[in-house]
């Protein structure tokens, strides 16, 4: 399936957006690098002008954000399997914040997961109301518990011109390991693979 397309045909998309880091070393001896990638999509937000108690128009075509966010963000790991991802979103400040939350929920983390290749913990997430151009921390964690210490890090991102006051910013980050150098202890992936 084209899930862009699919994000396309449900929600006014103005534009997507990416960022990747590699990080070698940090103080450290150089070692295998870690990458980390975010990915965004800004869309008009079609709830602006009056309060509705219903935002399903928001959540139930959210599933295709999730998986067209996942593939993209996956494909900037360079072929390496994805460890840990987050979730987040700003709303316009002509929005409400739960706007963008509505965006986020679980079926949108259920298409996230299958996207990035599985994943059994919940996805750390942040959203807030904010101007075009407000960068965003999106939290990450191990994909598959959210107790890995080694695995909590996060990327900033940031949409230049997103998102104007009408629209909203929904965005996901995903990383190929731990922390560079993670040192302090804590329950390992070590754990968690001789508990299965």
């Amino acid at each position: 399936m084209n899930h862009k397309a699919e994000v396309e045909k449900h929600y006014e998309v103005r534009g997507w957006y990416s960022t990747v880091q590699e990080v070698r070393h940090d103080g450290g001896e150089p070692g295998e690098p870690l990458i980390k990638a975010a990915v965004g999509v800004v869309f008009r937000n079609p709830y602006l002008g009056k309060f509705d108690p219903d935002l399903s128009g928001l959540i139930d075509p959210s599933p295709s954000i999730g998986h067209a966010l996942g593939e993209r963000a996956v494909a900037l790991l360079g072929g390496r399997p994805c460890q840990s991802y987050g979730k987040g979103g700003i709303v316009g400040t002509s929005g409400e914040q739960e706007h963008v939350v509505a965006c986020v929920t679980t079926v949108f983390g259920n298409a996230l997961r299958e996207a990035v290749g599985g994943g059994e913990a919940w996805i750390s997430s942040v959203t807030k109301s904010a101007s075009a151009g407000t960068s965003i921390d999106i939290p990450l964690a191990h994909k598959d518990e959210l107790y890995i210490r080694s695995h909590y890090d996060a990327i900033t991102f940031c949409a230049p011109d997103a998102p104007r006051p009408d629209e909203i910013l929904i965005c996901v980050a995903v990383a190929s390991g731990p922390r560079v150098h993670e040192r302090v202890g804590g329950k390992t992936v070590a754990d968690l693979a001789t508990a299965k």
